[in-house]
């Protein structure tokens, strides 16, 4: 294992307690709401911050009391923070200097990498010359001049309108393959980490909620979080074989087993509407009223309120046949077989 971490730290009220392991070659996306310490994780990896208790343990050293400039470690910054009066070239090769290079070794490190990352032309330009994507690139490629064994990336992306963010992330998922030594993304973008990363922990108020590869985690999300970030309706209770009893005496019916405390979820396309209660298959049938309605993609995601608080998608011809508008009575239909039940205990 390249990284093993237990970073404890106290910063005013709020505490991290976050445990994180990275193997070599492995890119793990960091993921939470604002607020939840992921910036403050990847400061402490990094040596910005101190640890109030705990430990970093990098390729079996220990780097605990390690100042920043002595940790083998590469940052790339939301906002990159290049050094506005170098070149991009004296950008990268600050790092391989700072590390016992000379100026001329250094330079052509430099060279190596901004070949890699498509930026030869650009090597003599400052940070004001460049666009978002290629100073983002520049950020990469001074990160990965000094060879770092953990590589950190501080929403890397966030700064990148949508189309330079789609070529700039393609690009970085190709070099993050690449990359021998361990990666940590912190981001807030489902779709950066389900593309970028190999492994997602979530975080919440400090500590971890939920880990695992991104089929599990979009599969069986454990907080309200996780269920918003990969899109998905989700509701607590317990179960009694196929039924699911929620809080104030509602249910909910799955094709799945489950006994004790359980989690149930469907996607807000399995949710049917009608304008009266329907007839048929549906186990999952109840009244609701329409609170919200907003465009969601070419669809419509409307919000809906009840003996349950659910998302549901539609089209805008079936809005337009339901006259939808906020206080619309309706009758709300998710089929057995559109849902899914699961252990709150993983």
């Amino acid at each position: 294992m390249t990284l093993d971490a237990h970073l404890v730290v106290h910063r005013g009220d709020f505490r991290l307690d976050l445990e994180l392991t990275i193997a070599a070659g492995e890119t793990v996306a960091l993921l939470g709401p604002n607020g939840a310490g992921k910036t403050t994780a990847l400061r402490a990896l990094a040596g910005l911050i101190p640890l109030t208790s705990g430990h970093v343990t990098l390729e079996d050293r220990d780097l605990t009391e390690v100042p920043p400039e002595r940790r083998r470690v590469g940052v790339v910054f939301q906002d990159y923070l290049l050094f506005p009066h170098l070149s991009a070239r004296d950008n990268v090769a600050f790092g391989p200097r700072r590390h016992g290079a000379d100026r001329r070794g250094a330079h052509e490190i430099a060279d190596r990498w901004l070949a890699r990352v498509g930026l030869t032309d650009f090597a003599r330009r400052k940070p004001r010359h460049l666009s978002g994507g290629q100073a983002q690139r520049v950020a990469l490629a001074r990160a990965l001049a000094v060879d770092p064994v953990l590589l950190l990336l501080d929403e890397p992306l966030a700064a990148l309108d949508a189309r330079t963010r789609l070529e700039t992330r393609a690009e970085l998922h190709r070099h993050l393959s690449a990359h021998p030594g361990a990666t940590l993304l912190v981001t807030h973008d489902p779709l950066d980490a389900l593309v970028l990363a190999d492994r997602l922990v979530i975080v919440e108020d400090g500590r971890v909620v939920q880990e695992g590869d991104a089929a599990t985690i979009t599969a069986q999300p454990r907080t309200d979080y996780v269920a918003q970030l990969v899109g998905l309706n989700l509701y607590r209770g317990r179960g009694d074989g196929h039924v699911v009893h929620l809080e104030g005496g509602f249910a909910l019916t799955a094709t799945d087993v489950v006994h004790g405390a359980a989690f149930v979820a469907f996607p807000p396309a399995a949710v049917a509407l009608h304008p009266a209660r329907p007839d048929g298959s549906p186990r999952n049938t109840w009244p609701a009223v329409l609170t919200d309605i907003q465009r969601h993609g070419d669809n419509l995601r409307v919000r809906l309120d009840g003996p349950i608080v659910v998302a549901a998608d539609i089209t805008p011809a079936a809005a337009a046949h339901l006259d939808l508008a906020p206080g619309r009575e309706l009758w709300a239909a998710v089929k057995a077989s559109e849902t899914r039940a699961y252990p709150v205990s993983s």
